[in-house]
């Protein structure tokens, strides 16, 4: 069983919740009103079969959860009532912020502007290094939740002026119901749907995901079943899978590669890691090496030295990687976009404050090159 929050946690955690949506609110048209201590909205899920003795089966994620009557799935927000395979996140997010897309991360994706993002309680897998694990390792009636329905966050998505929504912080792929109705609404009203996620999901509900999807950054958190296994209680194959999908849909994407000191560090490991995503993916997709601070169950462990963070990115180039990242080092020069053709800079930023100075039209305009990416 997974581990649970006892009282003092959970009112922790939803202090923390309606912190964090605190303001934000406003912005939904008509008005939500106030936060409520486990709100929930119930609603039949989708992808799941029925079994013997009301047990259910899970067809979302890779975990393909068997689940008894009364009982929920590993995931904590989906629910087996009486033989019929509930979601409890629809319309009930805990989180509500306007970002900068930058901080998602997508560094080529609409750079300068910012997307509404929304996440629920709950996630499907369990990283000991987890920055929103206050969120994620919860239940949705343990968090302070808003009713929002799908029209609504699209509505404040138009009054924020942000041309896209942002399905983050915990793990998306929980809410998926959710996702995809919101996702389908601001795809009529053209208004841009992106994904930050671990990738843990099944083939079916990406690819119906990917009709409405602008683009994606997945957390590829290692290169070794090992490592997810030990680290985040998962399996690294299925994630790969959702990379070649995304690749082969047409979805933008983006790579974002958490390096946790002595843990998925090792040279020879990155190296396979960045041949694989030349070789499968291709050389154009952004990979952002993220420094790693103590939080979570890995308090114990120093953050990232960033010399191992450039050693990092010299393999990635070394391998033929035209644009790789250093983030979490505010100021790094490793945070600009420089053309891969002639190494001009492109995107200079600093933190959240972005400038584009190289860029015309998709190219660069010292030389020419295309350089990948949505810009417009």
């Amino acid at each position: 069983m997974r581990e649970r929050h006892g009282p003092w946690a959970v009112l922790l955690i939803a202090v923390a919740a309606f912190v964090a949506v605190s303001g934000i609110i406003g912005l939904a048209a008509g008005g939500s009103g106030a936060a409520v201590v486990g709100f929930t909205r119930p609603r039949v899920a989708s992808y799941w079969e029925s079994l013997d003795g009301n047990w259910v089966r899970c067809g979302l994620c890779p975990r393909r959860c068997v689940v008894a009557p009364g009982g929920r799935g590993y995931c904590g927000v989906r629910e087996n009532r009486d033989g019929v395979y509930y979601t409890l996140t629809y319309g009930n997010p805990c989180a509500l912020h306007v970002d900068p897309i930058e901080k998602k991360p997508f560094y080529h994706f609409l750079p300068t502007t910012t997307a509404f993002s929304i996440a629920t309680a709950g996630c499907n897998l369990d990283c000991k290094f987890c920055q929103n694990w206050h969120i994620s390792q919860a239940r949705p009636e343990e968090l302070a939740n808003y009713d929002l329905p799908p029209e609504e966050v699209v509505a404040a998505a138009v009054r924020s002026g942000s041309p896209s929504i942002a399905y983050t912080y915990s793990e998306p792929t929980i809410f998926y119901e959710y996702m995809l109705d919101c996702a389908r609404l601001a795809h009529a009203k053209g208004i841009r749907n992106v994904y930050h996620s671990n990738g843990y999901i099944m083939p079916e509900p990406l690819r119906e995901l990917c009709a409405y999807l602008d683009a994606a950054n997945i957390d590829l958190k290692g290169f070794t079943e090992e490592y997810y296994a030990d680290m985040s209680d998962g399996s690294l194959a299925p994630v790969l899978r959702t990379l070649r999908i995304l690749r082969e849909e047409g979805v933008h994407l983006e790579i974002t590669t958490l390096l946790v000191p002595g843990r998925n560090d090792d040279p020879e490991e990155l190296r396979a890691m960045c041949r694989w995503i030349r070789e499968s993916l291709g050389a154009d997709v952004p990979l952002h090496f993220s420094r790693f601070h103590p939080q979570h169950k890995l308090q114990n462990l120093p953050p990232t030295p960033v010399e191992r963070l450039e050693e990092a990115r010299r393999i990635a180039l070394e391998e033929g990687l035209e644009y790789v990242y250093i983030g979490n080092v505010p100021g790094h020069e490793a945070n600009n976009t420089y053309c891969p053709a002639c190494s001009a800079e492109l995107i200079h930023r600093i933190g959240y404050t972005v400038e584009v100075r190289g860029l015309v039209d998709g190219r660069c305009s010292e030389c020419g090159a295309a350089v990948d990416g949505v810009w417009q």
